[in-house]
């Protein structure tokens, strides 16, 4: 017999952005299927058109795409599983419902949202869990409504849903790859609506048709879907089909341990897009959420294939997984110090033009974009930085002239003889040959030598003068970077300005 081919889907509704939770769920799909070298497919579950949100469809899938997860099949590529979208499969739908109808499986109910609402008060006072009354159960499925009842309801045209039978006295059971064997009672299992009155299925429903007409092996989703595993499979047991296996994966979690959400932080992967983070960091910290690669190894940082390689789900845990945001921004600082310079170039290229056609800068525009200046600038910052665009940002020294001074710096290095001292220094960096962080840190000490004087008292105020700031790389090979005639001009013009202070 031939093994079937993995499938695993991703099956978002178009609501609003990606959630942090959604990415892991579409990551670990992803990676379970090219492990067993199968198919990812994405599916759209738009059934609630109340919710739906103008061109989130595309949103989630482009942010997915960003990330790395391209689906083999979906709405934007298609497939042989199509329609991808649920809202274009509404007849499927409508025949399986009359298939459930016939088998007496489900039944019209014509119970009023106020009816139910008073039934759920009611139940809950007596200390019950709030389940359907079954007032509308036909009398030869049990029940107690007459079916000349029903029939009379519908040529009066009153709205109706359809329900499914849940039947009395039954256990239902499966065996989850992360959790493993669970049971459920049927008695605490609700006659949930498969059609509601507008016409469209209910997400249960729906989901089961397309898992099973699209062919899915595994169905790896968030631990929040557990509680609908009995319901889902007894509409696999009605249709006789045979169920896919299923994994749940585990919560998402703040810092204090309860469920993360957008009260105590971002929970969109764009707020993170939007912040500097890559995407090779959010999908790295993404797939860490639950899932380690086990005892013996201290690799923290993968690779979209390396994950691919040793991704597997008996390595995720049952417990929910914590966001650390420290977590994830020192792996953005590890790509960060390992990517290559041409790929942080290509990233900031359009930041640093966009700056320029904003400031005015008295430095060569063509040097200071050029790839050899940036990487230049690169190696000098990669272990300061927390994000690309601070390359830019964070470093716009080295692309315009300080605006202002450090004014606590200033107060802390300046004495009455520093710019005496600057202007003498300048004299010699006018004729220094070559211009280089090696001369450039031999003539200071040569300089201050004879004065009985420390190093610190030109290295402070020269790098200040600079870059406006107190901190930053070395001086020396700042210096170098910025070139001779930006040194000497900015020097100049701080001298003057502090001068001029008093």
């Amino acid at each position: 017999m031939v093994a079937q081919r993995v499938r695993t889907r991703f099956a978002p509704s178009p609501t609003g952005y990606l959630h942090v939770g959604g990415l892991r769920t579409a990551l670990y799909n992803y990676l379970f299927a090219k492990k067993m070298k199968g198919d990812f497919i994405i599916r759209i579950e738009d059934t609630d058109q109340s919710r739906k949100v103008e061109d989130a469809q595309r949103n989630l899938i482009k942010t997915l795409e960003w990330a790395g997860i391209v689906a083999d099949e979906s709405p934007e590529h298609g497939g042989n599983y199509g329609p991808y979208v649920q809202s274009e499969r509404l007849h499927i739908y409508r025949q399986y419902c009359d298939r459930l109808l016939e088998d007496k499986n489900a039944y019209y109910c014509f119970s009023t949202s106020e009816e139910l609402e008073e039934n759920r008060q009611l139940q809950l006072k007596q200390g019950l869990q709030p389940k359907y009354n079954r007032k509308w159960l036909p009398e030869e499925m049990g029940g107690s409504m007459p079916s000349s009842e029903v029939r009379k309801k519908m040529a009066e045209g009153v709205p109706y849903v359809i329900r499914m039978k849940v039947p009395d006295y039954v256990s239902v059971w499966f065996e989850d790859m992360i959790r493993g064997p669970v049971e459920f009672d049927s008695s605490t299992i609700d006659d949930q609506v498969l059609m509601k009155s507008d016409g469209f299925p209910t997400y249960h429903f729906a989901s089961v048709i397309d898992d099973h007409l699209m062919e899915f092996t595994h169905i790896i989703r968030g631990e929040e879907w557990l509680p609908s595993m009995p319901k889902h499979l007894l509409l696999y047991e009605f249709f006789g089909w045979e169920p896919p296996r299923f994994a749940h994966l585990p919560l998402l979690l703040n810092p204090d341990r309860s469920k993360l959400s957008k009260r105590q932080g971002d929970v969109a992967v764009e707020d993170y897009i939007r912040k500097g983070y890559s995407c090779d960091t959010i999908v790295n910290f993404v797939a860490m959420l639950g899932w380690n690669e086990g005892e013996g190894t201290e690799q923290e940082v993968y690779s979209l294939q390396e994950l691919i390689e040793k991704f597997s789900l008996e390595r995720v845990g049952k417990a929910g997984a914590v966001f650390n945001v420290e977590k994830l921004n020192w792996l953005e600082k590890q790509y960060i110090k390992s990517r290559p310079a041409a790929d942080i170039i290509r990233t900031i290229k359009p930041l640093l033009s966009a700056e320029l056609a904003r400031k005015e800068t008295p430095l060569s525009k063509e040097v200071i974009t050029s790839d050899r200046y940036l990487e230049q600038v690169i190696e000098l910052m990669r272990e300061r930085v927390g994000f690309e665009h601070e390359f830019v940002t964070f470093s716009s020294y080295f692309f315009f002239e300080p605006e202002a001074y450090e004014e606590e710096a200033v107060q802390k290095r300046w004495t009455a003889g520093t710019n005496t001292l600057l202007r003498e220094f300048s004299s010699v960096l006018e004729t220094l040959d070559p211009f280089s962080a090696e001369t450039i840190e031999a003539a200071l000490k040569e300089f201050v030598a004879p004065r009985g004087l420390k190093p610190a008292v030109l290295i402070h105020p020269l790098r200040i003068l600079a870059s406006g700031v107190s901190f930053g790389p070395s001086l020396y090979h700042m210096l170098e970077v910025l070139g001779r005639e930006a040194v000497l001009r900015r020097v100049a013009k701080g001298v003057e300005r502090l001068a001029a202070q008093g």
